[in-house]
């Protein structure tokens, strides 16, 4: 079948084009530049002749990051946060999200309530220390893990997605003879890949970027990689305006260059494997049909 364009599509596809572009290298130059910047020489640096191509390509600075005590350890508890992590988040979050896309359970309308409720109020950094602490979970890598199982938008998306699967699915199970834990291990999980791919996405990339939680909760053989390079960074900035040294100061920047490297590269190597479920994942609840 032929089809014809006329001007104010083809104008509209244009724009959406040049969006696009627009918004890809703003997202990408950045990065680019970090790089140059991470395997550039404290000479080119200093020189500025570096921008998105490196000059002077050397490893000094992941050498000297490399080299700092504990860093693989550090890597070693951010990999355990992130996929125990993002794991436990699942599993109470499907556990919580099944019961709730039942129009027929009496309660869900109060306790969604509740939910969104706590989505925009809480009680606080310090009622949350006080809480987490009375529970006995502080110095522990659990108080990185329970507290943070739960986010409220994940747990709205995996609702909706599971309100969109056809209830006669459901009732033709328990004809089979299915109670409902069977019915959510046998068809609505293999049905729900797509959104639990795009909540995993997203919970994984918040416990890979917690640091906060790390420096409030955590003795320091349990900082996860994010606190532990940026007590990187602040040495070395330390370290950069004390001297006072040109040579130095650069020293600094090629080093904060590689620990952003450093941090957001696993990430950005997770994501094309998922990228088709976040693509199919991100339209939850957007049509129903």
């Amino acid at each position: 079948m032929r089809t014809y364009r006329t001007r104010s599509s083809l104008l509209f596809s244009t724009v959406v084009y040049l969006v696009m572009i627009f918004t890809l290298a703003a997202c990408l130059i950045p990065f680019i530049y970090m790089l140059a910047l991470s395997i550039s020489s404290p000479r080119s640096i200093i020189n500025n002749e570096v921008f998105l191509i490196p000059k002077e390509v050397t490893l000094e600075a992941y050498k000297q990051i490399f080299s700092y005590p504990n860093f693989f350890r550090a890597y070693g508890n951010t990999f355990f946060y992130t996929i125990v992590g993002t794991a436990i988040s699942l599993v109470m979050m499907i556990l919580f999200a099944y019961p709730l896309s039942k129009k027929s359970l009496k309660g869900t309308h109060l306790i969604m309530r509740l939910v969104i409720f706590s989505m925009f109020f809480s009680g606080g950094l310090i009622p949350n220390y006080l809480l987490i602490s009375s529970l006995r979970l502080t110095n522990t890598r659990l108080a990185m893990l329970l507290p943070f199982a739960i986010n409220q938008f994940n747990l709205i998306l995996l609702i909706n997605f599971f309100k969109s699967i056809p209830m006669d699915l459901e009732e033709a199970a328990i004809i089979d003879g299915l109670d409902y834990f069977g019915i959510l291990r046998k068809i609505i999980l293999p049905l729900s890949t797509a959104a639990l791919a795009t909540v995993g996405l997203y919970t994984a990339v918040f416990f890979w970027n917690d640091w906060f939680n790390g420096l409030i909760y955590l003795k320091s053989s349990q900082f996860p990689v994010m606190l532990f390079l940026r007590n990187i960074v602040t040495g070395t900035s330390m370290v950069g305006d004390a001297a006072g040294a040109g040579d130095k100061s650069t020293i600094a920047i090629s080093i904060k260059s590689a620990v952003i490297i450093t941090s957001t590269l696993p990430i950005i190597i997770l994501y094309p494997f998922l990228q088709r479920y976040f693509v199919k994942g991100i339209m939850i609840g957007a049509v129903k049909g």
